[in-house]
């Protein structure tokens, strides 16, 4: 029975000690918090995944982090940077993809910075050259104090940023760049293979967007004419016309406006007046405008348009008599005091 007892006290026991080795760990404050900073570039997202180790009065270049060796560029487990589509850094091609980030810091030049595929490495303990998708020479400058490290993504343009990681009194900027244009086409390309394929408005604005950053002027006029096969509206119209300029065909284009005038609506060819007069084509906005309010005879908008446009063209008196038909018509106080106004300028 002594024995029986003292088995079962045993079990007991390591029972306990089990069940005391399941039970969950408490999550404390960690010394070096986890962070996040991302950016989108065009249409290509980067992200910077890392730890954020403090000086705490330490000497840290050279000291906490040597020179000359192969840093995890943060604390604890790899930073981790991920593009979506594939960049360049430094001026190199990289891939789309997610990487583990390193450095080598140097006393004096610049510093090595090193993308791995290896992205999940506790730290740079199990970091081997073998892994590098790309190395780069990164020039290093002085920066305002920091406590703690941090990244920030800088000087963001449709066509690249800086990632730069930031501690100490030290910031390490690295250069990527987007072909935003190359990016954006083939992005385009595949949303026109779902929903907006089936609409003149998806083909106008994709191919709207190459016509404005003069691009793929190819592929601009086969979208098109997709949209306009769909319908012909103003706004297809009017690219097509902006596409034929551009080729020199100056009777063509001019048709294709023609054509986009019957088929706009009065917001739409306000707008097109406006671009002109904006555009400091005075007279051409002019009869724009002429025709919107021939179409629109009872809007007091299209004929305070026309006024604006022909006071802009020095014709006083056929201003005058436009901003008097638009006060008849406008049922707005403060658009009828603003008419007023104007109409006491001339």
């Amino acid at each position: 029975m002594r024995s029986l007892a003292a088995l079962l006290a045993a079990t007991g026991l390591l029972l306990c000690a089990a069940a005391a080795e399941a039970q969950p760990i408490v999550k404390l404050p960690d010394a070096s918090p986890r962070a996040r900073v991302e950016q989108t570039v065009g249409l290509t997202d980067l992200s910077v995944t890392y730890a954020r180790p403090a000086v705490k009065g330490r000497k840290v270049w050279g000291d906490l982090v040597p020179f000359g060796q192969v840093w995890r560029a943060g604390a604890n487990e790899n930073t981790v940077v991920t593009f979506s589509t594939a960049v360049t850094v430094e001026g190199k091609p990289l891939a789309a993809g997610k990487y583990g980030l390193h450095m080598i810091p140097a006393e004096a030049g610049a510093w090595t910075v090193i993308f791995s595929n290896n992205s999940a490495n506790w730290g740079s303990f199990s970091y081997d050259a073998k892994d590098d998708a790309l190395r780069v020479q990164v020039a290093t400058e002085a920066a305002p104090p920091e406590e703690r490290l941090h990244y920030t993504i800088d000087d963001v343009t449709e066509t690249g940023a800086a990632i730069s990681l930031r501690w100490e009194k030290l910031r390490v900027p690295i250069h990527v760049g987007v072909d935003a244009n190359a990016v954006t086409v083939a992005n385009l390309r595949q949303q026109l293979f779902g929903l907006p394929q089936f609409f003149a408005k998806g083909w106008n604005d994709a191919a709207g967007w190459l016509v404005q950053h003069d691009t793929s002027l190819d592929t601009a006029a086969e979208w098109v004419e997709r949209g306009l096969k769909i319908q012909p509206t103003f706004t297809g119209h009017m690219l097509k016309a902006r596409l034929l300029d551009k080729k020199g065909d100056t009777a063509g284009a001019k048709a294709q406006r023609d054509l986009a005038m019957t088929k706009g609506n009065e917001v739409e060819v306000n707008q097109y007046g406006y671009t002109l007069l904006l555009g400091g084509k005075t007279q051409e906005a002019v009869e724009v405008f002429k025709r919107n309010a021939k179409d629109h005879p009872d809007s007091w908008n299209a004929h305070d348009s026309l006024a604006e446009a022909l006071a802009a063209a020095g014709e006083k008196g056929a201003a005058k008599a436009s901003y008097k038909q638009a006060l008849k018509l406008v049922k707005d106080d403060v658009q009828k005091a603003r008419i007023e106004k104007a109409l006491g300028a001339l």
